[in-house]
């Protein structure tokens, strides 16, 4: 396997396959290890660094593998170890390394510790997991899953209620006996071993709770189990660890991710990703975007973390909807609006994550309720229906929020099933993939997937953009979203010379400057910078174009550099 350098990462290009949706190769409609192998000359072309991957491991699937039921061991359904060690190694052979996802928050309740757990409260693996005394149907509390439904289930083996945060076949580990962390730990290292470059790790800010007191995240041992972890797992220095923490701030950020190694590499913030539903996080309820708070969060973060943290740049992940469906517009300005929010995320500071069709422009679906498969909407669809929601306005949140957005299988081409399998596919292909697919777009030089490896091409050319100041411009701009980053003197020069709202000076010096302006809505307007952008070379529009001076055009955006 190839030697990475220890802080490859900051500099890298993540992809995120979810295996059940990528590429199926041998035609039950479900995508697999083999699939991915077809398709990594694909992703080595886009200019992918590593790919993370969502589970693989046995697992009953009733959370599409985040319920693993042997941590160890491929599950049949996606293929064989052997498939998997090829995966690694000719991903290595192209210089991309494999991230697996790492599941420790829980357990499927089919994983042997579990079997064992529920069997005798004398087995040394029944403390493995959090249970409580009670009487059947009679709850210890009135805790509730995130999926929805009570936290707590009965096993009449035991008499007695095991917790689980999410879905009821996920019953939550015991992190403070200091036995379970030892198992995870020799499981991480056995990965290791095999040669992955890192890890993601699912909910790490759960680790350390305490149901009793009513804490869910950010446990005071939390950080603790993550040094320990650090010290004993992650035994190479070249891994790259993110974590998967809904409830950061930046001070646990700079936590995480301490440029002293002692943590992890970083952690996602999904803060950008909660300003268009409802106060307390609620997916369900969809508002507006509050775009003058996307843009300060956005700075906060780049700002925030400069020297004592790293930044996680990303729009999508398998648990959240599409973004130009979201953010954009999956209409008349589809390809636009995808490029634009590339534009807007790529020039920022940190460790860029592309979730797969992305690229493409990929967008939400809107299926009939017995077409979905992602447990957490099903219990919505039927708590909500309880609750006296009506049928139209339950299907709306779905069509806007359902994990299943991410997850209908990837559009490869216009063939039937749009090349994901010559079988029935587990979820329906989106009936827009004859329009949008990745063969009709990697030929051409004005599609969302050519501009997605042109952003990336100039992330990895321009140091300005891993080293790099970022300055807000224009934070109360109702439409446009505009920074700078510089690089050397010109960071000075900047900095000194700032005027008027958010700071619009040009300083002098030697180094490198990059103007991201960016017009977030479906209206041409007044180009606000036109002044500034007077003299400076264009690295990227995301129309074919130059069109008007002096105006953006819908979900324009273009990155302006001097030297």
């Amino acid at each position: 396997m190839q030697k990475r350098e220890r802080d490859w990462w900051k500099r890298a290009v993540i992809y995120q396959v979810y295996p059940r949706s990528f590429c199926d190769s041998n035609g039950d409609g479900i995508g697999d290890i083999p699939g991915i192998i077809r398709k990594l000359d694909y992703l080595k072309s886009l200019g992918v660094d590593a790919i993370w991957l969502s589970p693989f491991y046995c697992s009953p699937q009733a959370d599409n593998g985040y319920d693993i039921s042997d941590y160890r061991d491929v599950d049949p359904i996606f293929g064989t170890m052997a498939d998997l060690e090829e995966l690694i190694a000719e991903a290595d052979r192209r210089g991309i390394g494999i991230v697996p996802d790492l599941v420790l928050n829980h357990t499927s309740d089919e994983h042997e510790w579990f079997k064992k757990a529920k069997s005798s409260r004398t087995d040394p693996c029944h403390d493995y997991y959090i249970w409580r005394d009670g009487k059947e149907g009679v709850l210890p509390d009135n805790k509730r899953a995130a999926f929805g439904g009570p936290a707590w289930e009965w096993v009449p083996e035991v008499q007695q209620y095991y917790y689980h945060h999410f879905a009821v076949k996920q019953p939550d580990l015991n992190w403070q006996n200091p036995e379970v962390r030892e198992m995870l730990y020799d499981m991480i290292r056995f990965w290791v071993e095999k040669g992955v470059a890192g890890f993601r790790l699912d909910v790490v800010d759960s680790f350390g709770k305490e149901i009793d007191r009513d804490i869910f995240q950010n446990g005071p041992m939390l950080h603790p189990y993550i040094r320990e972890m650090r010290q004993k797992a992650f035994i190479r220095d070249d891994l790259l660890t993110v974590g998967e923490a809904w409830s950061v701030n930046l001070e646990s950020a700079r936590l995480y991710g301490n440029p002293d190694g002692s943590e992890l590499s970083m952690a996602f913030s999904f803060e950008h990703l909660m300003l268009d539903v409802a106060e307390g996080n609620d997916r369900w309820h969809p508002i507006p975007l509050r775009f003058r708070n996307l843009k300060k969060t956005m700075a906060k973060w780049q700002n925030g973390l400069v020297g004592c943290g790293w930044n996680t740049l990303f729009w999508e992940n398998h648990d959240v909807p599409r973004i130009v469906s979201r953010f954009g517009d999956d209409g008349r300005y589809r390809a636009e609006s995808a490029k634009m929010l590339a534009a807007v995320l790529f020039g920022m500071q940190g460790t860029l994550y592309i979730y797969q069709g992305q690229e493409l422009g990929m967008t939400n679906v809107a299926y009939p309720i017995e077409e979905y498969r992602d447990v957490s909407t099903l219990n919505f669809y039927e708590e909500a229906g309880r609750e006296g929601w009506p049928e139209e306005k339950r299907m709306a949140a779905i069509h806007a929020q359902s994990r299943d957005n991410a997850r209908s299988p990837m559009q490869w081409d216009d063939s039937p099933q749009a090349g994901f399998t010559s079988g029935k596919p587990w979820m329906r292909v989106n009936p827009n993939y004859r329009e949008i697919n990745a063969a009709a777009q990697t030929g051409d030089p004005e599609s969302v997937f050519s501009a997605y490896k042109e952003l990336i091409r100039l992330r990895k050319e321009y140091p300005v953009i891993t080293e790099g100041t970022f300055e807000l411009l224009l934070p109360e701009h109702d439409a446009v979203f505009a920074y700078r980053r510089t690089l050397g003197s010109r960071a000075v020069g900047n900095r000194m010379g700032t005027s008027g709202e958010g700071g619009m000076g040009i300083g002098s010096g030697t180094g490198e400057e990059i103007l991201v302006v960016a017009n977030f809505y479906g209206e041409t307007i007044p180009d606000p910078l036109a002044e500034e952008e007077k003299g400076m070379e264009v690295l990227f529009r995301n129309y074919a174009d130059e069109g008007t001076k002096g105006v953006l055009r819908p979900y324009e955006a273009v990155w302006y550099c001097s030297r």
